[in-house]
């Protein structure tokens, strides 16, 4: 999933900072922006239920729920970080002619963070409040019920309840406000995106449950059933005459579109369920679990070849078929970027063992 998440990233990137402004009305264009819409949610989504299985792994160790938080936060704490240091990379970077806020724009990075130490905060406190076999039951109600209650009220908190009193670059981690005086639709506030993390946390308990009854196949199915049904809920709930919101915006804010991203997320998890155990990643080498076993490597670096000073190709000024041959060539490196990735991973001291080592002569 992380590996198809790369995937559209790249497709939706490289199209938007390449095609040539006329291209950019094109239907073309306007279905790879909506494949667009995926990556984010992806991204979120398999963070929550990663971290549900940390936290159970942990939990089967017998810690306590202070030092479980402990370790989760932390780790959310450094993906933060990252996020901080990628806006200051980019910067320095794009150093005379990036203005000074970017370096305090809310990024996907910054958001994937902070919703870990959410999650982190939330099982600390239902572990410690519901303790034994009825923790599972509460962790899984629990972060359902604070992903749904992030979603509804995000459409509040973007316009009737905006929080004017913090200075922007606070503000901006509540409805991305940044410094534009309204919430902008191409950030990464906490609402409503961090609902995303924590609807996955729920799915990755629930998926931990069952994995031990043996019923995993049932589940994984039951997922997509779960996700087809929510998403005609959303179209049906959209099409009522009346609104429960003063300001209705189904494509970024209503709890409506939520579910049907949810939704969707649920059928996705479904599909690469299927394709891992019966399908082409069987095969032998996968491209898409490649890219997935990297996927932070990958964000960072492919922004700089699409969007940055050394873009492969020039900006707004291609056609489709050479911005499709660019995106070929993103990919093909960013695989290469993967694959090398892991197989140097924990063999940092080797390497420079071998380099240390005095040439001997025959």
């Amino acid at each position: 999933m992380r590996g198809l998440a790369c995937i559209l990233m790249f497709q939706t990137h490289c199209y938007d900072s390449w095609l040539t402004p006329s291209l950019r009305q094109s239907k073309f264009f306007m279905y790879s922006q909506l494949g667009g819409t995926f990556p984010a949610p992806l991204f979120l989504f398999l963070a929550g239920i990663s971290f549900a299985l940390v936290t159970e792994k942990l939990w089967s160790k017998n810690l306590a729920p202070a030092q479980i938080a402990r370790t989760t936060i932390l780790r959310g704490a450094e993906i933060f970080a990252f996020g901080l240091l990628f806006r200051l990379q980019e910067y320095v970077v794009a150093w005379g002619w990036a203005p000074f806020s970017d370096l305090l724009r809310v990024d996907i990075l910054n958001t994937i963070g902070l919703s870990m130490m959410l999650m982190g905060v939330l099982c600390w406190l239902v572990l410690s409040i519901r303790g034994g076999p009825q923790a599972k039951s509460a962790l899984i109600l629990s972060a359902a019920g604070t992903a749904l209650l992030i979603s509804l009220l995000t459409p509040l908190i973007w316009t009737a309840w905006r929080p004017y009193w913090l200075p922007w670059p606070l503000e901006s981690y509540i409805d991305g406000v940044h410094n534009l005086g309204t919430p902008q639709a191409w950030l990464f506030p906490i609402f409503p995106w961090t609902a995303f993390a924590f609807a996955g946390l729920a799915v990755g308990f629930i998926l931990q449950r069952q994995r031990r009854k043996n019923r995993e196949t049932q589940t994984f199915f039951a997922a997509g059933a779960a996700g087809l049904i929510l998403t005609a809920a959303s179209r049906w709930l959209d099409a009522q005459p009346r609104q429960l919101y003063p300001v209705y915006d189904y494509w970024h804010t209503s709890p409506d579109f939520f579910l049907l991203r949810i939704g969707m997320l649920l059928i996705i998890l479904s599909a690469c369920y299927a394709w891992c155990r019966w399908g082409a990643a069987l095969w032998g080498f996968s491209p898409l679990i490649q890219l997935g076993q990297a996927s932070l490597l990958v964000y960072w670096v492919h922004i700089e070849f699409v969007y940055g000073r050394v873009s492969i190709l020039p900006k707004h000024s291609t056609s489709i078929r050479t911005a499709s041959l660019g995106l070929l060539t993103i990919f093909l490196a960013m695989l290469a970027l993967a694959f090398a990735r892991t197989r140097m991973k924990g063999q940092g001291p080797e390497i420079l063992a071998w380099f240390r080592s005095p040439i001997r002569a025959n």
